[in-house]
């Protein structure tokens, strides 16, 4: 049975994004060691789960990114979950013009990006009950799953008791306000650090699991 990893980046004060979503903070407080390191935990997976917002961002960039992990991000197969099935008419717009082979309404239409894309829009959209799906899919061969955000599908896989393995890369950097992911939780939960890397710029990588 694969396991579940969920593998965020957050503040010191435990925030996956600011008020509004903002991730700036993110690229200002990494190193390359850092980067090494979330490159390994993406790698290894042999699916990548993300909800509907997330896959919209992800689509838009991973196809055209030269970046260290766009490669693990392109060439693994993706889910991606969304309750109504609805990604939106600009993400609608992307992968419908992958699937038919026309150039995609976004700036980079070179052959490459476009075929990383077609891969992107083949992705299948789950809409049933989270934890159903999410059993099915332990069920299948190969590494891992790794799980993406946003803020919300985050919780929503915490809530429900899903997470194998938290995959925590912990910023030098504290927010004060911003977006949560434990902040659901009925009760107070253990876990276990089976791991912790502190890189050079002051982050911290945290690696949890159920105890």
């Amino acid at each position: 049975m694969r396991k579940l990893i969920l593998k965020m980046a957050m503040s010191a004060d435990a925030f996956v994004g600011g008020p509004n979503g903002e991730l700036d903070w993110l690229f200002r407080t990494g190193d390359a060691e850092a980067r090494t390191w979330t490159v390994d935990v993406i790698s290894r997976a042999s699916l990548h789960i993300m909800g509907s917002r997330t896959f919209q961002d992800m689509i838009a960039w991973w196809p055209q990114s030269t970046e260290v992990f766009a490669p693990p991000m392109n060439d693994i197969p993706k889910a991606v979950f969304s309750r109504t099935g609805d990604l939106g008419a600009s993400t609608q717009a992307v992968i419908d013009a992958a699937k038919a082979d026309r150039p995609s309404p976004l700036d980079n239409n070179s052959a490459a990006v476009e075929a990383k894309r077609k891969e992107w829009a083949s992705s299948p959209i789950l809409r049933g009950d989270l934890a159903v799906e999410i059993n099915r899919l332990k069920q299948g061969d190969g590494g891992p799953i790794v799980a993406h955000g946003g803020a919300g599908f985050a919780r929503s896989l915490i809530t429900a008791g899903l997470v194998d393995e938290f995959a925590l890369l912990v910023h030098p950097v504290v927010l004060g306000r911003g977006l949560p992911i434990f902040s659901d939780l009925a009760a107070p939960t253990r876990l276990s650090l089976a791991s912790a890397t502190v890189f050079p710029s002051g982050a911290i990588a945290k690696v949890y699991r159920p105890a």
